[in-house]
């Protein structure tokens, strides 16, 4: 699943906190919001992708520091995802994520983040509902509480934290399970290539984000069998997978009004296996990466349609 990009936001209060420059810090920043109230010329996004199935599961990741320029001051990472999926095509998919993240400046500096989410999103990618809390070593800096709907022309923002605010967003905005679905869909038919801009409501829940997805080749799961928790399901034995790369991207401007991509601030690659799971993380901020290795994977039961 592709929510992992809450990884975004998770560590920038955490980096601040060990006193790394504005400098450097700014390079941590997510992708600058579409501005608010401009003209919504795109039309509504097409409906979400066809039959993908998502398999209701609960999976681990343990973090660590994969490499590094130095240039960061970061000198060790250790920590974890805990990622909970569930729901179905009636009720819709809820998620609960949390990721602890312990960053060593390797100067007597340690800084302890821990983000926490819950989102909701209906089959038909029209509503999202969203609520996240982030902890600098057990104090909150910031925390979201919101919903998303879609109509005709636009997506509509409600917020309730950290204030109350209406905002609106385009409407070929994707959320966070729709974009997964699409991207599923398109690994099927042999696509490399995806664009698209993703609203996940975090941030502070007025950011939307251009996305730039790279599928690979699928993967031969004979001649290339997972070694990590994954290797205990017997479902995910002969699935295929896809190498996965989803940039995030910053938009900007000339004076002439000229748009222009700039290199990813952040980017994650996994292996998405067809029914969602995601395994064989890297979190990559430029200047240091941090893997992700799947150490524990539970199928849930799922449940049938009312």
């Amino acid at each position: 699943m592709i929510s992992f990009a809450n990884a975004r936001q998770h560590l920038l209060p955490a980096l601040t906190g060990l006193g790394i420059g504005l400098a450097a810090v700014s390079a941590f920043l997510p992708a600058k919001a579409a501005p608010i109230g401009a003209p919504l010329g795109a039309p509504a996004v097409t409906p979400p992708a066809g039959k993908v199935f998502l398999a209701s599961h609960r999976a681990i990741y343990d973090l660590k520091l994969s490499k590094s320029s130095g240039s960061r001051g970061i000198q060790a990472v250790q920590g974890r995802i805990v990622y909970d999926f569930s729901g179905n095509a009636c009720d819709g998919y809820e998620l609960n994520f949390r990721q602890v993240s312990e960053l060593d400046s390797g100067e007597g500096k340690v800084a302890l983040s821990d983000l926490r989410s819950t989102t909701w999103e209906d089959e038909a990618a029209k509503k999202f509902r969203f609520n996240s809390e982030n902890l600098l070593n057990d104090k909150v800096t910031d925390a979201v509480d919101g919903t998303a709907e879609r109509n005709a022309s636009a997506v509509v923002v409600r917020l309730s934290k950290p204030k109350d605010k209406t905002l609106t967003m385009p409407g070929d905005a994707v959320f966070p399970t729709d974009h997964m679905r699409r991207i599923v869909d398109a690994a099927r038919a042999g696509k490399s290539i995806l664009d698209f801009p993703v609203y996940d409501g975090s941030e502070s829940g007025e950011k939307l984000y251009d996305t730039l997805t790279v599928i690979g080749r699928a993967i031969n799961p004979v001649a290339k069998p997972v070694t990590d928790a994954g290797a205990k399901i017997p479902a995910l034995a002969h699935m295929r997978r896809w190498p996965v790369t989803i940039s995030y991207f910053e938009k900007t401007s000339d004076k002439a009004g000229h748009t222009g991509e700039q290199t990813p601030v952040y980017a994650i690659s996994f292996e998405l296996y067809e029914n969602g799971i995601s395994r064989a993380l890297i979190l990559d901020y430029n200047d240091f990466t941090i893997s992700g290795e799947l150490t524990s994977l539970e199928m849930k039961k799922e449940k049938p349609c009312k």
